[in-house]
């Protein structure tokens, strides 16, 4: 046990030529009275002596043993499937054989890892085979998604008029080397610019709010923004078709519908703009204080620079949930075969409301139409993705090579100037006369 007749704590020797700070190292001395000596910094660690210390595992370390423990397990839960759908009993495949075969594999590897290993071991690898399995049904989801898609809409894809043209002189009949989409792809990107516009600054404004000020209405708003984020689409459609259309304008119109997707993208921003905001350091904040910064220019050139791939993943979640919006849509945007560039008139139709439109006909072009303007939503959505990760950038402290090379050639060039500078201090012959 450490007493504090064990430890003595001196002052740091300081060379009073270079007043440079050199401190003493610790010497670190068994347990037992010891001595203490002046100037030192004595520390008494108790004796391990008796304890005994158990090999270290690997967590992140695959061997041999590991993927024979993996590939066998997979291969005997796949014959164990067999044998029960197709010998020991009558049962049809598909979704039961795989979910019996996904049992059967963790049963076994969990068996097969306990032969050689600690509880703890058989633990961690169970647990990641749960995990890694939960990222790849996710990802094979996705790429069937996409992948479906592609097949069942590559026959309309495959013509550029698709995306040249509008359906205002193509009908169901036509085949697919008439009419196209354009239409659909400039209205939905005139409504969901239009919907950015209001909700990043009004959603980060009141993210902002919510941790910056506080209080009681900041909790409420947040309470409010809460319980929106469950909010039928098919309501804030109704809403925007009743206060908007219905009493303002008297028509259908993009703008309309761009009031309806903001409703719907506004609470997702503000909460994932909340939860960032919460992440960035409090000793950044208090920094800034420190050197006399107000409460707005902190926020502005530290907080939310700090914050801003953050974020941007915000603003992507609220593009993802309005640009695939289908039912408020319908009920403000309404539906049309020809390019309308003006928001604030008539009809204007957007790509989920164009797939509705095409899947609805028992034509077979028609169908093809509604699953090649699917991905072309896909391949949309995916552009304003990277787009809006080449604006947000890296994180913070994160630089690219070029930021690199400019920060290591300011520190090249302010240590020469500093080696001037000594000199010419040390040298009073290099000292420029005074004017």
């Amino acid at each position: 046990m450490t007493t504090p007749s064990d430890i003595t704590i001196v002052n740091p020797r300081i060379d009073a030529d270079t007043a440079a700070v050199a401190e003493p190292p610790a010497e670190v001395l068994p347990a037992g009275p010891q001595p203490p000596a002046a100037g030192r910094a004595r520390t008494v660690i108790p004796s391990a002596e008796g304890v005994e210390v158990g090999e270290k595992r690997q967590l992140h370390v695959s061997t041999a043993e590991d993927r024979f423990n993996l590939w066998g397990a997979l291969a005997a839960s796949a014959a164990l499937a067999l044998l029960l759908f197709g010998w020991f009993a009558p049962l049809t495949g598909g979704v039961g054989w795989a979910v019996v075969a996904y049992l059967g594999f963790v049963g076994l590897y969990a068996l097969l890892v306990s032969l050689r290993s600690s509880r703890q071991d058989v633990a961690d690898r169970v647990m990641t085979v749960l995990l890694v399995s939960a990222g790849v049904l996710l990802f094979a989801a996705l790429v069937f998604v996409v992948l479906f898609a592609l097949v069942r809409g590559w026959s309309a894809l495959a013509h550029a008029n698709f995306f040249t043209q509008t359906m205002q002189f193509a009908g169901p009949l036509d085949p697919l080397s008439v009419g196209g989409i354009l239409h659909a792809i400039v209205g939905t990107l005139i409504q969901i610019s239009i919907a950015l516009a209001i909700t990043i600054p009004l959603g980060v404004a009141t993210a902002v709010f919510l941790n910056e000020i506080g209080g009681r209405f900041a909790r409420f708003v947040r309470t409010v923004a809460d319980a929106m984020t469950a909010l039928p689409s098919i309501v804030a459609g109704l809403f925007v078709y009743s206060a908007i259309i219905t009493l303002v304008t008297h028509q259908r119109s993009g703008f309309a519908a761009s009031l309806a997707i903001t409703v719907m993208m506004l609470p997702i921003v503000i909460r994932a703009s909340d939860v960032v905001l919460r992440l960035v350091a409090g000793n950044l904040r208090e920094a800034s204080y420190a050197l006399g910064s107000s409460r707005w220019r902190t926020v502005w050139h530290i907080v939310l620079p700090t914050a801003r791939s953050g974020l941007v993943t915000a603003v992507i979640l609220g593009t993802a949930r309005g640009i695939g919006e289908t039912s408020p849509v319908l009920l403000t945007s309404g539906v049309t075969a020809v390019l309308n560039l003006n928001p604030l008139s008539g009809p204007m139709i957007s790509l989920p409301l164009q797939v509705f439109d095409f899947v609805k006909s028992p034509e077979p072009t028609m169908i093809a139409r509604g699953f090649g303007t699917a991905a072309a939503l896909i391949l949309v959505v995916l552009a304003l993705f990277f787009t809006a990760r080449l604006i947000g950038g890296r994180g913070p402290g994160q630089l690219s090579d070029r930021q690199r090379r400019r920060a290591a050639e300011a520190s090249a060039r302010d240590a020469r100037r500093m080696t001037e500078t000594a000199e010419q201090r040390s040298n009073p012959t290099l000292q420029e006369p005074p004017a």
